[in-house]
C-alpha cells in the first residue's frame, strides 16, 4: 500500500512529534509513502509579504510552493533516509520513502487553482490521486472530530477551502492525525 502523508507546517511548534513521525516514516513503520510538507512559517511569510507588497494570488501560490520546497529540505535534514522527489508520478521505480518537493508545479497545472483556497492539504490529495495512493493522511496540530466529512473540515478551517473538491476526486481513504486522535474522514456522498 502506498500512502501520502502530509505533515502540517503547524507541527513546527511541536518539533518532537514531527521528528518522531519522520523517524517512524524513515524506519518504514508506515510502509511505502510519499511525505508532503506543509509550508509552515515559510508560507506565513508569503502571506505577510502578499499583504505588504500586494502581489496577486498566482504569485503567492508559486511562493507557497517554494515554502513547501524549503520545508522538504528541512524534512530531509531531520530524516536523511527521505529521498527527494519532484515528480513521483513519473518515477518507474520509486523509493520506499520519498519527500515531495512541489517546485515543478510553479509553472502551473490545470487541475490546481493558484489561490489560497489550495494549500498543502489539497495538494496532498491531488498527489495521492495522481500516484494512485490508497491512503492520504493529514498530520495536524489539532484534532478533527469523529465522523467528520471534507466539507466540515473545510468549514472548521482544519483544511483549505478546495479540500472537499479534491477529496471527491480521490478514491482512497483519508485520515486526519491530530495530537490526541486519528480520525477517518467520511467521504461517502461528500463533495
Amino acid at each position: 500500500m502506498t500512502s501520502v502523508i502530509k505533515i502540517g507546517g503547524s507541527l513546527e511548534a511541536d518539533p518532537h512529534r514531527r521528528r518522531a513521525l519522520l523517524e517512524a516514516i524513515g524506519d518504514g513503520t508506515h510502509g511505502r509513502c510519499i511525505v508532503v510538507p506543509g509550508g509552515g512559517a515559510f508560507a506565513d511569510a508569503v502571506r505577510a509579504a502578499q499583504a505588504r507588497e500586494r502581489f496577486g494570488d498566482a504569485e503567492a501560490h508559486r511562493r507557497a510552493l517554494d515554502a513547501m520546497s524549503d520545508a522538504a529540505g528541512i524534512f530531509r535534514g531531520i530524516e536523511p533516509r527521505l529521498v527527494q522527489s519532484l515528480e513521483p508520478w513519473a518515477e518507474t521505480a520509486p523509493a520506499r520513502i520519498r519527500v515531495w518537493n512541489p517546485r515543478a508545479l510553479r509553472a502551473g497545472h490545470p487541475d490546481i487553482p493558484e489561490t489560497w483556497d489550495v494549500t498543502s492539504d489539497s495538494l496532498a490529495l491531488w498527489l495521492a490521486a495522481r500516484v494512485g495512493a490508497e491512503r492520504c493522511v493529514l498530520v495536524k496540530s489539532v484534532d478533527a472530530p469523529p465522523g467528520v466529512d471534507p466539507a466540515a473540515l473545510a468549514r472548521d478551517r482544519i483544511v483549505d477551502a478546495a479540500f472537499p473538491g479534491f477529496a471527491a476526486c480521490f478514491g482512497g481513504t483519508i485520515e486526519v492525525w491530530g495530537p490526541h486522535r486519528r480520525v477517518a474522514v467520511e467521504t461517502r456522498g461528500a463533495a
